[in-house]
């Protein structure tokens, strides 16, 4: 019988939550992705990369603890601030299916206080106790460059997970997102992806697009009470507004607009990049259009646009 002495290459993955967040939120509005990553996508692609760098059979590749680390506001205040609650037990949830362990701070009046310190700590502490051959941070912050440093002094390696990209937000401001260049230069295994991502000669490769999520795997749903089961059951339907809407350009901005619905109700924005089959320089103020509801970190849009000629 056949036998190996390759051993198992035990791997931990940290998520910096709000870097994840933040770089997601990217690649569903801003790329030409349209699409947010997948974390079972992701996990995938990190065990593929280790057996490349570590020369190993990616079976003997195993992602044995992950984590994620964020703050989040408190349940009364996502209360008042919309479907918020829901958005988050959904996400949840598809950590809990990829066996991903959730840590929380509450955000202060500042903001993010001590969540750096936490996963810090937490992967220092499991690389110690767990023996991780490989530790994986999916963050940007130059903050992170003592626990690189502890952890090699471990003999754990190090791999970095980093995207530098540029956009135009929603007000038509530059903003620009960059991995700082002493951690890359600290770690084992730097992987900068976007680079990777944007590869043309990587266009079919199937490891870079099961980093996406389908659009109908993470479309929100809205919770309605079914009229037909009687005992209060839940039921899942379509949101209400689906379907194509109508409206007029109402105005144009650098990079975005608005558009008036013709049913009433408050301008909805739209970013160039959401006009079809025609340039959006070729637009006009009054242009009818029609396009589909999409969403925003700051609420509903205007997205699939199309011009009425």
């Amino acid at each position: 019988m056949a036998t190996t002495e390759q051993k198992l290459t035990r791997i931990g993955v940290f998520y910096d939550g709000n870097f994840f967040f933040h770089v997601s939120n990217y690649y569903q509005y801003y790329h030409t992705r349209r699409s947010r990553i997948s974390v079972a996508g992701l996990h995938n692609f990190v065990r593929q990369k280790v057996a490349e760098n570590e020369s190993s059979d990616v079976r003997y590749c195993q992602i044995v603890d992950a984590h994620y680390f964020r703050g989040r506001v408190s349940a009364k205040e996502a209360q008042n601030r919309g479907d918020l609650l829901l958005k988050e037990r959904i996400f949840d949830d598809v950590l809990v299916r990829e066996g991903v362990t959730t840590h929380y701070l509450p955000l202060g009046p500042e903001g993010e206080k001590g969540i750096d310190v936490w996963l810090a700590l937490e992967a220092y502490e499991m690389a110690i106790y767990k023996r991780f051959d490989v530790t994986v941070i999916v963050a940007c912050d130059s903050d992170f460059l003592p626990l690189v440093r502890k952890l090699n002094t471990l003999g754990t390696r190090v791999m970095l997970l980093g995207w530098d990209f540029r956009y135009l937000d929603q007000s038509g401001q530059e903003r620009e997102t960059r991995t700082s260049q002493v951690l890359l230069e600290e770690v084992t295994y730097p992987l900068m992806m976007q680079q990777i991502i944007d590869d043309r000669s990587l266009r079919s490769d199937p490891a870079i697009n099961n980093l996406f999520m389908p659009p109908r795997e993470y479309q929100p749903r809205t919770v309605v009470m079914s009229s037909e089961n009687g005992d209060g059951s839940e039921t899942l339907e379509p949101p209400v507004e689906a379907g194509p809407q109508r409206g007029t350009i109402q105005g144009l901005k650098e990079g975005y607009g608005f558009i008036t619905p013709s049913n009433g109700g408050r301008n909805l924005f739209f970013y160039h990049a959401e006009i079809m089959e025609i340039d959006f320089t070729d637009l006009v103020v009054g242009d009818e259009v029609e396009y589909e509801l999409g969403e925003n970190e700051r609420g509903v849009c205007a997205i699939n646009i199309r011009v009425i000629r």
